[in-house]
């Protein structure tokens, strides 16, 4: 899982400090509508501090792959992934909105949640 913990990492940490420092920009990118609310703003800042939370917490996990409180993270991060995708087509097909990096982010999400699952039933000695 080591690999699997230090790419999730580095793509949370940097959607995280994307989302805090310039919400609208990523926001623009994934759903071709900027931020222009303060709450919009400040619920896209809380959304990049989470996911700093997350990618700092792959970060550290990333050594201990085998543990029980590692697999309970990649099971979290089946659930996130999984829950992301379903947002994102929903948000995609049936509300039209979509910039340039909306089907990338699908693929991303898509792509990790069968990653995390293919190394949850891994057998390890």
């Amino acid at each position: 899982m080591k690999n699997l913990f230090t790419m999730t990492a580095v793509i949370e940490v940097g959607a995280g400090l994307g989302m805090v420092a310039l919400p609208s920009l990523p926001a623009t990118m994934l759903l071709g509508s900027s931020l222009d609310s303060p709450v919009g703003l400040t619920v896209a800042r809380v959304l990049g501090v989470a996911l700093l939370a997350l990618g700092v917490a792959c970060w550290l996990a990333r050594h201990d792959g085998q543990s029980r409180a590692a697999r309970g993270l990649a099971g979290a991060m089946v659930f996130y992934n999984a829950a992301i995708l379903t947002i994102l087509v929903y948000t995609g097909i049936g509300l039209g909105l979509s910039g340039i990096g909306f089907w990338p982010a699908v693929l991303l999400h898509a792509a990790m949640a069968v990653w995390c699952v293919m190394s949850l039933l891994k057998r390890h000695p």
